[in-house]
């Protein structure tokens, strides 16, 4: 496998590159990319580390080197969160990065899964989406909006909550990645009961989790580590995918035919085409229910952003 990661020199980029350097399978090939001249070093700095997967990086303005014979692209290159700062503040700046070297994977690498890390990720994917498509290269089950972040937080704060073994819990969030499309599916966790107070103060926790790492950084940064790790772990499912490892499922935010939007994150069986099948989020509570319907004007109009950008 050839994995390529976009925005190879930033927080989450590196954190990226070095789980994946770890945990790639053996032979596979890393391929680092940013702008910053500093990439090529940091591909050097991991090329040290004593895993069978290479590594290599590119820097410039031309990532279309680093993308030849890609499988999977992460595309993680962008700006991040300040205090104070909304996902939707990032859209200038963000929705062109993602829009260039999207249009690079297009000519590149067309064939290829595409993860897109950058936020606002409800906006960037619909971005990436037109994208392929004015390439006539689009293929819906290639592309993802990785929210495998929310799924994390989601299941180490039930196991902090309930004294469980974070391994033992598996939380579905569905709807999108910001704020309150934001949906993790408490109700369905097998086990465990909460109150409505406790669902309410977890579910607004969960989708303010990204405030709470930009305020406690204090001006340093937004959630680079854990972002990392949420990418690598989509990353990696991508790939066992790719290599036919049977029921590898994740959520994530596709353009799977959802009854709510267009594009919409749920549980999806991944295989050596993509997705394989979107599957279904199952029973949900009332309070789910209507925190769903409530959260779709907001993620139509985040993705309708994104469409009007490309057009």
């Amino acid at each position: 496998m050839k994995v390529a990661v976009l925005g190879a020199a930033g927080g989450i980029g590196q954190a990226l590159a070095l789980l994946l350097k770890t945990q790639l399978p053996a032979d596979s090939k890393l391929s680092l990319y940013d702008i910053a001249p500093v990439t090529p070093g940091v591909a050097v700095d991991l090329s040290h580390i004593p895993t069978a997967v290479e590594v290599k990086g590119f820097a410039g303005q031309d990532p279309s080197p680093a993308l030849e014979g890609a499988d999977v692209v992460l595309i993680s290159a962008g700006v991040a969160r300040k205090p104070g700062m909304d996902r939707s503040d990032l859209f200038n700046i963000n929705a062109g990065i993602v829009r260039n070297l999207v249009e690079k994977c297009a000519a590149t690498c067309p064939n290829a899964l595409i993860g897109i890390i950058t936020n606002p990720v409800n906006t960037t994917v619909a971005i990436a989406a037109e994208v392929l498509k004015a390439a006539g290269v689009y293929d819906k089950n290639r592309l993802f909006g990785i929210t495998t972040l929310d799924v994390i937080r989601s299941e180490t704060f039930v196991a902090e909550a309930k004294g469980l073994n974070v391994a033992d819990v598996t939380v579905n969030v569905i709807g999108g990645h910001s704020g309150v499309t934001i949906l993790p599916l408490l109700s369905q966790i097998e086990g465990v009961s909460f109150t409505d107070e406790e669902v309410a103060a977890l579910t607004t926790r969960i989708q303010n989790a990204g405030t709470e790492v930009v305020e406690a950084k204090a001006g340093g940064g937004s959630a680079t580590l854990s972002m990392g790790q949420a990418a690598c772990r989509f990353g990696l499912a991508l790939v066992r995918g790719l290599q036919g490892e049977e029921n590898v499922v994740e959520c994530a935010y596709v353009d799977g035919g959802s009854e709510h939007a267009e594009f919409f994150a749920q549980p999806i069986l991944l295989g050596k085409k993509g997705v394989e099948k979107v599957l279904a989020y199952g029973d949900v509570s009332e309070f789910e229910a209507n925190a769903r319907d409530a959260m779709l004007d907001t993620l139509k109009a985040d993705i309708k952003l994104g469409v009007e950008f490309v057009k």
